[in-house]
């Protein structure tokens, strides 16, 4: 799945160029954050999301092939896994996250290895 983990589904019903900053992110078990910032830069399309709170204001990034929908009269987007997943993975790293492919890989290979 890596190879489409940083590209938006075409289900999704996302639309290149529409801000999805401050939308709710909703795991497969319940809520875990808002987007704190997004890309669609191809190839490495992702959602930065900030889990405030609840788990201590973690900010983690989320490849866009995760996203499983994205209501925009809710403004909520549905990631493809639980709540634990996400929590449990790497920390958003905002000095390696653009242009480092390194990074994309350790993302990439944990969410390749922690699917639903």
């Amino acid at each position: 799945m890596s190879e489409n983990m940083w590209g938006y589904q075409p289900t999704t019903g996302h639309t290149a160029g529409s801000s999805l900053t401050g939308y709710k992110v909703e795991a497969t078990d319940g809520s875990i954050g808002k987007v704190d910032k997004h890309s669609d830069d191809v190839g490495a399309s992702h959602i930065v999301v900030d889990t405030g709170v609840w788990i201590f204001g973690k900010h983690v990034l989320l490849p866009a092939g995760l996203v499983s929908a994205i209501d925009t009269a809710e403004e909520k987007i549905y990631i493809d896994r639980t709540k634990e997943q996400i929590k449990n993975a790497p920390e958003f790293d905002k000095d390696r996250h653009s242009g480092d492919a390194g990074y994309h890989d350790k993302i990439s290979g944990y969410y390749g290895s922690h699917q639903i």
